[in-house]
């Protein structure tokens, strides 16, 4: 089923077509919600609030940019509406910029499987995690971080960069284990 049809088909609330839909980006979208919450199960409360969220507002999908794009961009909104939810959230604290460098060790990351990386991200205290998973990996800008998290550029930046060192750290202490 190519994707104008498969849309047309979820927007007439056609279950197989919604079923194709939910097998399709499932697993793509439960690795994301996974990079923003701590649990399996808090990622499938996310994934599940997602899914209803696109089937409902798939009508308005102006097919502008990709679809993966546009569902992702909706998971990423519903992960971050549970840790606000949950008030587990980094605290709007002014902190002055920290300017780290994250030395660039790619034998020790190529020696890292993906679910190690995901450990180390999902290690990450949650301010940090967030903050960098929108910048990083999903490509916000910090201005657009702050007026989604309602929290200023300089700390988004800030926490960025303590994120960042909050990797070199984890890596280094992996480097001197092996």
């Amino acid at each position: 089923m190519d994707e104008p049809t498969l849309i047309e088909g979820c927007v007439r609330a056609d279950p197989k077509a919604q079923r194709l839909l939910f097998d399709t980006y499932a697993a793509k979208m439960m690795s994301v919600a996974l990079r923003y919450v701590k649990s399996t199960e808090e990622a499938e409360d996310v994934l599940q609030d997602g899914f209803v969220k696109i089937f409902a507002k798939l009508k308005d999908f102006n097919a502008q940019g990709s679809l993966e794009g546009w569902i992702r961009r909706i998971i990423v909104n519903c992960a971050l509406d549970q840790i606000r939810k949950n008030k587990k959230f980094l605290q709007d604290i002014q902190v002055e910029e920290v300017d780290y460098r994250l030395e660039h060790k790619s034998y020790i990351v190529e020696g890292l499987m993906a679910d190690d990386l995901m450990k180390l991200v999902q290690s990450m205290p949650e301010g940090y995690r967030v903050i960098f998973n929108m910048f990083a990996i999903e490509g916000y800008s910090h201005k657009e971080i702050a007026e989604t998290l309602g929290i200023s550029e300089n700390t988004s930046k800030s926490q960025y960069s303590r994120a960042r060192q909050y990797m070199r750290n984890q890596l280094e202490t992996i480097e001197h284990e092996r």
